[in-house]
């Protein structure tokens, strides 16, 4: 009776254990495809890294010139409000 369990036992894991095995080419092919993907991301990201860089530098130049108008602006609105009108 021992005998027939452990058989059984044995072919059950054996039979368990070689239908889990992936082969190594099937792993290669999935590791191989995953990396393309990530690198094709990398790619992106960095891409978009750049574009929002160049429009922070953008943003901060456009911020200073707004600055600087805003103070001509002003110059010349205190300038008309001391004129007297022309009637």
């Amino acid at each position: 009776m021992r005998k027939g369990i452990a058989t059984t036992t044995l072919i059950l894991l054996g039979g368990l254990s070689l239908s889990a095995c992936a082969t190594t080419d099937y792993v290669d092919e999935r590791i191989a495809a995953v990396n393309a993907r990530i690198d094709a991301l990398e790619t992106r990201v960095n891409e978009n890294a750049a574009a929002a860089q160049a429009a922070s530098a953008q943003a901060q130049t456009n911020s200073q010139r707004i600055d600087q108008l805003t103070g001509r602006v002003d110059g010349l609105e205190q300038r008309m409000a001391t004129r007297a009108p022309r009637n």
